[in-house]
């Protein structure tokens, strides 16, 4: 059975050889005028390798989605520095986010026209991205004619289109049922290995991080900070009910439910 190396306090992990995709250092974030605004990110260092898929995991309200907007450029950090040597990333919201007046290829279409696709070009590539989602045929379906799993798909794809080889994912599959959510945890993991993708993907369930990742990253309750790090060394695919993704998840729960109590939140 595999095992987790643990690294706490912020600490890196060395012994890599990959460069990094998205290098986070001393970053911090506050909402409202200075001195009365609400810290909600304090002195966050991480590193993410070429190659690597990491989960941000933690409570309500820890940050995590502040952060990955600050790594997608959304919003600027308070101070400190974000670098993304890998290029700009693409950004999946929990919320599908598709345009309902277009088809799920239009959909597509209308990311890869901003990515400089050519217009001759852009019907087959979306629909390569939709075979490479599983869901091929599906090009001139509406959004209304997609369940929830075809239409966050359709959004992968469309994330996808953009290029980039850095993937962040926002509680993509939180509003699915576990079924769905478990057949797009094999989803992702076989695009991101196909692909070679980098992924930051934020949750508060430790079952799907210990699915996923190959780093899982806990932060603490607000203000956001680097509590803990585990090193999954599991391999994939993994089955989220085996006994040691279990044995894991039950390790960093104990870790969250600390930091929730020692921040004095219910």
């Amino acid at each position: 059975m595999g095992t987790a190396l643990t690294t706490t306090d912020q600490t890196t992990d060395t012994t890599a050889a990959a460069g990094a995709a998205v290098r986070i250092t001393g970053v911090h974030k506050t909402f409202g005028r200075p001195g009365a605004g609400t810290h909600v990110l304090d002195d966050i260092d991480l590193e993410v390798r070429d190659g690597e898929f990491i989960c941000l995991l933690g409570a309500s309200g820890c940050g995590k989605s502040t952060l990955l907007n600050l790594v997608a450029g959304l919003d600027k950090p308070t101070a400190g520095s974000i670098e993304v040597p890998a290029g700009r990333p693409a950004l999946m919201f929990q919320e599908h986010a598709l345009f309902p007046w277009l088809t799920a290829g239009k959909n597509i279409e209308l990311a890869l026209r901003l990515n400089g696709v050519p217009r001759a070009e852009r019907q087959e590539r979306a629909e390569e991205l939709l075979e490479l989602v599983r869901l091929g045929g599906s090009y001139r379906k509406r959004v209304h004619e997609l369940s929830g799993g075809m239409r966050q798909r359709v959004a992968l794809a469309r994330a996808l289109a953009q290029g980039s080889k850095v993937l962040l994912m926002d509680e993509p599959f939180a509003a699915l049922d576990a079924i769905t959510r478990d057949l797009l945890h094999e989803e992702i993991v076989r695009i991101w290995q196909e692909r070679g993708l980098t992924v930051l993907f934020v949750t508060h369930n430790v079952r799907e991080a210990v699915r996923l990742a190959e780093r899982v990253v806990l932060l603490s309750s607000r203000p956001g900070r680097v509590a803990r790090e585990w090193r999954i060394d599991l391999p994939q695919p993994r089955r989220i009910e085996s006994a040691a993704v279990a044995d894991l998840s039950v390790e960093i729960t104990e870790h969250l439910r600390g930091e929730i109590r020692r921040h004095g939140q219910h």
